[in-house]
């Protein structure tokens, strides 16, 4: 009989948790250069530059390869034959090593986890509690499968009852464009199929904890329907011209997982749950012995890329810029932003809307006129940091505030990530203003152009609160312009047309 001791469980998922903020998987970064190399989209083939050359650096520095470091997921088959030498129940245990892992001073990781979902949502301040799966199984080991997962590819997940005559790969197909780039691809999809509704979930979630062999599936081609259905959907959605960050390309996932469970003869339940480009998942085995090793990847495993500016980057100064400079941005046009620029997400939104529902002003010292906003909440500084990594969230969220924001206060434009929904690029236009992104899973990258950076106003948000960023070169694209035209529209159309370029070639 196998003991497992407390300290030892603790530790392994404390350290996991460590080691899936800043290491890629090997395989996800071999894939993604793999797709660079073919990648034929400049917009797509530079996106992809900036998040293999992020991952290289995070592994580098030890720090997150995404500010949103996740929700934790942890999947373990406890052996029939296992003694715990404990004090702690299992589920308490995991989140021990959360919140071991989350307060790690040298690598500080972001809390995002609220309580009170409905209601308060107050931050629990160290990420627990963690969403915990268990089965007792055969054997004398604890096998655990351990993610984060961001809440931008988490809140794109998709269920449906479809009739047992009713085809998959048409609901994906037709499911995967209304998802939009809000969950940062080029990455994974893992669909769930049978069971009831709740099991369909559980199967997509676990099969992402699947590595990427999606190259070698097509190689030695498919042993059975399963493995049909993922290089089926999986051309069938890169066909569909999405691309990196849905500017439009050639691969916007890298691999399709599948897993099935038997279901009723009237049902079949699908799920869909996508991985983003920060992919993080470990798998280790304990047995004993003491706490789990765990084997970064080789620095030979990233491709040569080292992104850089190019050099048809437009340089803008936002301290001096006007409502006129911007109407001669375009669509898919590379920018490279120096100044300072303003913060805010979710909760500062709110807290504004409310000041503006009783006749109050801004606080002090907030003045959005002829500023941008960056919609972010950056991981904690460690060491000599102005800030942690810094990446955008997912800018749809703020579309319900974007016409009070811009008719209100003097905005000029916003700074995010994915696509804007109709209502916000209609105020945008006739605001005269513009969106512009920044690449989601090129966080720790794109903190290094924060040169200072001071919380303005609601400090008690944490990681929601208003700072007020100086930034040098920060690497943006001009997403939708002051016409209201949109390159997350017209970049996919034009590689679905035949591959972006004016004769169709490929």
């Amino acid at each position: 009989m196998t003991t497992i001791r407390q300290d030892d469980f603790i530790a392994s998922i404390a350290d996991s948790l460590q080691f899936i903020s800043y290491f890629h998987p090997r395989d996800y970064i071999v894939a993604l250069g793999e797709a660079y190399r073919r990648e034929k989209s400049p917009a797509a083939r530079d996106a992809m530059a900036q998040i293999l050359t992020n991952s290289r650096l995070c592994a580098e520095g030890r720090r997150p390869l995404c500010q949103d470091t996740g929700v934790v997921v942890a999947f373990l088959r406890i052996g029939m034959d296992v003694r715990w030498d404990a004090t702690m129940d299992i589920v308490s245990m995991v989140n021990e090593g959360v919140r071991r892992a989350y307060r790690h001073p040298d690598n500080l990781l972001r809390a995002s986890v609220v309580s009170d979902p409905a209601g308060t949502r107050r931050n629990t301040r160290d990420n627990t509690p963690a969403v915990v799966h268990m089965e007792v199984v055969p054997g004398n080991t604890v096998e655990v499968r351990i993610a984060a997962k961001g809440g931008g590819s988490e809140n794109k997940s998709k269920f449906v009852m479809l009739n047992p005559s009713d085809d998959i790969v048409d609901w994906v197909v037709r499911t995967v464009p209304a998802m939009g780039a809000g969950w940062c691809p080029p990455g994974m999809l893992g669909i769930g199929i049978g069971g009831t509704a709740e099991k369909a979930m559980l199967l997509a979630k676990e099969s992402l904890m699947e590595p990427i062999d999606m190259a070698a599936l097509k190689e030695r081609g498919p042993a059975n329907r399963i493995e049909e259905l993922r290089i089926e959907i999986c051309d069938k959605v890169n066909a569909l011209g999405i691309g990196a960050q849905g500017l439009g390309g050639l691969t916007s996932v890298l691999d399709v997982k599948i897993l099935d469970y038997p279901t009723h003869a009237a049902s079949k339940p699908v799920a869909m749950i996508p991985n983003c480009a920060a992919t993080r998942h470990a798998h280790f085995v304990l047995d004993g012995t003491g706490p789990a090793v765990l084997t970064p990847p080789s620095a030979a495993d990233w491709p040569d890329v080292h992104w850089a500016p190019s050099d048809g980057a437009r340089r803008v100064d936002l301290d001096r810029l006007t409502r006129e400079d911007v109407q001669s941005w375009r669509p898919g046009e590379t920018l490279l932003l120096s100044g300072r620029m303003l913060t805010g997400r979710d909760a500062a939104h709110k807290r504004i809307a409310d000041l503006f529902a009783r006749g109050e002003r801004l606080p002090e010292g907030v003045d959005f006129t002829n500023r941008f906003i960056y919609y972010v909440g950056p991981v904690d500084p460690v060491r000599d940091e102005v800030v942690g990594p810094a990446g955008p969230t997912t800018s749809t969220r703020m579309d319900k505030f974007t016409e009070m924001m811009l008719d209100r206060t003097g905005l000029l434009g916003m700074v995010g990530k994915a696509e804007r929904g109709p209502d916000a690029i209609d105020a945008i236009r006739r605001h005269r203003a513009v969106y512009l992104v920044a690449v989601g899973g090129a966080a720790y990258l794109v903190s290094r152009a924060i040169r200072k950076s001071r919380v303005l106003a609601f400090g008690d948000l944490g990681m929601e609160a208003i700072y007020e960023f100086e930034v040098e070169d920060m690497p943006v694209t001009v997403a939708v312009d002051s016409q209201g035209q949109s390159v997350h529209t017209s970049g996919p159309a034009r590689w679905r047309a035949g591959g972006g370029y004016p004769d169709g070639r490929s």
